[in-house]
């Protein structure tokens, strides 16, 4: 690879709190987005702190029933769409236009109005927690009929979702165009960097999926004020038709949270490993695969709503196939740390936590996806454990491992190591204290979604409790460390990574202000 030239650094500056406010610099959104979603994910943490309280012996110690359903509705909520997702979303900013070597976004402006409709949405979401009705205590996926009854505090949920689905579906455009139309000279598809080919791939589930969510949040609200009876029995409409389009969204919506996890564990270990990515081609064929297969596996989140048997079993064989193309991308992660030069720097812990717990993770959904097990374990702490396994360790704990490997790049600052390892280790332990026992919870028949519980349940929820503030704790120290590194510290040097190989380690760190004036040239 040869970068010809890079426009001085800073050229072309704003500076000042107009500079967040109107900028349409790629980077600046892409900090945007990660700061966002970082105050989103300590405020579902602190509700998430609060439910495991609740939750740390028998009886009604912090909170009354209600307020626990609305504290779990919403920790979901800003976890998925407040914090995962933008997460992601600035990885994509900051990355894609420097792995590709493309100046910026294609269409800069429309990136500067998807990121600043999320704070809109997230405080119609935040506020109406304290609206008439509470916040979302039907649950975060808002079924009927519990949906139809609560007060405004619902319809501005059901504002702010359509809010957050305009900006997700204008930030998935942007990217597509961007990735299509803007790469260097001589850098084919095959070619690009995996954690581009995820993105590419998420941008168009969520092109798909974003529209679905929409429409089904419309058919609730005009059930709601208009007259219409989409999910109403009495009036000749069926509540499990809104499971059925929510659900069509809701697992393509779990791959768009994970695949761009993938692509950063596909940029951090071949990094430290010191190795090409073993099976480059299959790994795009597997994220392609999967994507796919998101689309016809969604009724097994609905094995207890009486389906037909052949129903079951179609949704039952399809889910199970899904573990191929994933079991092919572990495969690949394991060769390329076959015989490596490995080293152990905190982004490649975090890169080896992932593949090691994202498995149990996808262990524990093969399980789920055999419906006889499914429907005795539905609905309880095992589909907890499931979940958060897929989600924290997978999606989650894949974005600390990426700030890590690219802040020096961001900052031209080494992150402190230190505090990075120590981080790494209190989140893994931490992590796997809280949740692990759920697994044990759920299969001695613990429902989810309830403030209190028997006697024989009260060990594993207080070790899990115990786990669940040590996490939280964890995440202030990553804080901590991020704006540690911000501040200053030691230089980063242009490749602070001896094994990195893609675009953006040719640039100056941090890179300049417009990255590239003329398109680099990949031979």
């Amino acid at each position: 690879m040869d970068t010809t030239l890079h426009a001085p650094h800073d050229e072309g500056h704003p500076s000042g709190l107009m500079r967040w406010v109107t900028t349409t610099n790629h980077k600046d959104i892409g900090t945007l987005y990660l700061w966002f979603s970082l105050a989103m994910f300590l405020f579902a943490g602190a509700l998430a702190m609060l439910i495991r309280a609740e939750l740390f012996q028998p009886g009604l110690q912090v909170v009354n029933p209600a307020v626990f359903n609305q504290l779990t509705s919403m920790h979901g909520l800003i976890m998925i769409f407040g914090a995962i997702m933008p997460a992601f979303v600035g990885f994509a900013n900051w990355q894609v236009p420097l792995m590709i070597g493309a100046p910026d976004m294609a269409f800069p402006r429309l990136n500067n109005w998807s990121f600043w409709l999320l704070p809109v949405a997230a405080s119609l979401l935040l506020t109406s927690f304290f609206a008439p009705g509470g916040a979302m205590a039907a649950g975060w996926t808002m079924y009927p009929p519990l949906f139809m009854q609560g007060g405004i505090a619902y319809d501005m949920t059901i504002l702010a979702i359509h809010i957050l689905g305009l900006s997700s579906i204008m930030g998935a455009i942007n990217i597509i165009v961007t990735i299509l139309n803007l790469r260097a000279p001589g850098m084919t598809l095959m070619k690009m960097p995996l954690f581009v080919w995820t993105w590419l791939i998420t941008a168009y589930l969520l092109v798909a999926v974003m529209p679905v969510l929409a429409s089904v949040i419309t058919m609730l609200l005009t059930d709601r004020h208009f007259g219409t009876h989409f999910f109403n029995a009495g009036g000749g409409g069926d509540p499990v038709m809104f499971q059925h389009i929510f659900w069509f969204f809701g697992h393509p919506e779990v791959y768009i949270m994970i695949l761009p996890a993938f692509g950063i564990i596909s940029t951090i270990i071949p990094t430290f490993a010191r190795k090409k990515l073993f099976g480059y081609t299959s790994m795009v064929w597997a994220v392609a695969s999967i994507a796919f297969l998101s689309f016809i596996v969604w009724a097994h989140h609905m094995f207890t709503t009486g389906m037909p048997v052949t129903g079951q079993l179609f949704f039952m064989y399809s889910t199970m196939l899904i573990a191929i193309p994933t079991g092919v991308k572990v495969f690949n992660w394991v060769a390329t740390l076959w015989r490596g030069s490995l080293t152990f720097e905190t982004p490649m812990l975090f890169a080896i936590a992932v593949v090691c717990l994202f498995t149990i993770g996808g262990f524990s959904g093969v399980v789920l996806a055999l419906v006889p097990v499914d429907i005795q374990l539905q609905d309880t702490y095992y589909v907890v454990a499931h979940f958060h396994y897929v989600l924290f360790s997978g999606a989650a704990m894949s974005i600390m491992g990426g700030i890590y490997y690219w802040l020096p790049k961001w900052t031209g600052h080494m992150y402190d190591e230190t505090l990075g390892k120590w981080h790494f280790w209190l989140t893994a332990i931490a992590f796997n204290v809280t949740f692990f026992p759920m697994h044990f919870l759920g299969l001695a028949g613990m429902p989810r979604r309830i403030p209190d519980y028997a006697l024989q349940f009260a060990d594993f929820n207080l070790i899990a409790s115990l786990g669940a503030f040590v996490l939280g704790v964890a995440q202030l120290l990553f804080m901590y460390t991020v704006i540690k590194c911000i501040r200053g510290g030691r230089a980063a040097g242009d490749k602070p990574w001896d094994g990195a190989d893609t675009l953006e380690w040719t640039l100056p760190s941090p890179p300049p202000y417009h990255s590239f004036n003329t398109p680099p040239r990949v031979d």
